[in-house]
């Protein structure tokens, strides 16, 4: 081999700074730290995520976004998004209804996606799900004998909540319904009970105690369903749900 096919042969071809650059950059990893604050909450309680993203090289925050992601029917779906701040922390709060996988993903210019994940537990309040479901039914229009999901009756307000949130069967009757569930005292009545109104000790109406001397009700002809202040003292107070 002549001495030029020599050094042909050894001779490293030129890459432009500009490329190599950019070769190195897109092989950088940031540094992720991701923390939840209480991994088992109540349900309709919040929890906040946490995600440190650093810049190995510089030590100081990564330029880019991270996102929060929940594992959602069998697939990720992006819950928020947040640019990384100067300081490279992005929190982010959360209230899931049950519990679920979440996660952290980093997209970042130059940077290769990095992911961290964890799990947060719900615990069951069955009285907040009753609740919950009574509220997604605020100004559905009453109409006598009707049971959802549109409009409803007093009794078929409650008849088609407790069934929708705790697959609970009550019949289609007030005084019926004043038999369901084990008795409570009324000192002692939380969210998610229900709340049954007697004439001596016939039940009349019902409605889904709210807190607060509040309750969820169809109350009657021309009014709608909503968050309205108890009335009288003679009711008996059921409870359904755990």
């Amino acid at each position: 081999m002549t001495a030029t096919a020599a050094q042909a042969a050894t001779t490293t071809t030129p890459v432009s700074s500009t490329a190599t650059v950019k070769a190195a950059a897109a092989k950088v990893k940031p540094t992720m730290t991701t923390r939840v604050s209480v991994r088992t909450i109540a349900y309709g309680a919040k929890t906040k995520v946490t995600a440190k993203v650093v810049n190995p090289r510089t030590g100081k925050a990564a330029k880019g976004t991270v996102r929060l992601q929940g594992y959602v029917n069998g697939k990720w779906v992006l819950l928020a998004k947040r640019t990384v701040p100067s300081n490279g922390t992005v929190g982010f709060t959360v209230a899931p209804k049950s519990t679920m996988w979440v996660r952290t993903l980093f997209i970042g210019t130059g940077y290769t996606q990095v992911s961290h994940q964890a799990k947060i537990y719900v615990k069951g309040n069955s009285g907040a799900k009753v609740l919950a479901e009574a509220k997604k039914h605020t100004g559905a229009l009453y109409k006598f004998a009707a049971a959802g999901p549109t409009r409803f009756d007093c009794s078929g307000f409650t008849q088609y909540v407790y069934k929708k949130a705790a697959g609970k069967n009550l019949p289609h009757k007030a005084d019926g319904q004043q038999k369901a569930g084990k008795a409570v005292s009324k000192s002692n009545k939380r969210v998610g009970d229900l709340i049954v109104f007697r004439s001596g000790s016939h039940g009349y109406h019902v409605g889904i105690y709210a807190g607060g001397g509040y309750m969820y009700d169809s109350p009657h002809t021309g009014a709608r369903v909503g968050k309205h202040k108890m009335y009288g003292s003679n009711y008996v107070v059921r409870r359904l749900v755990a």
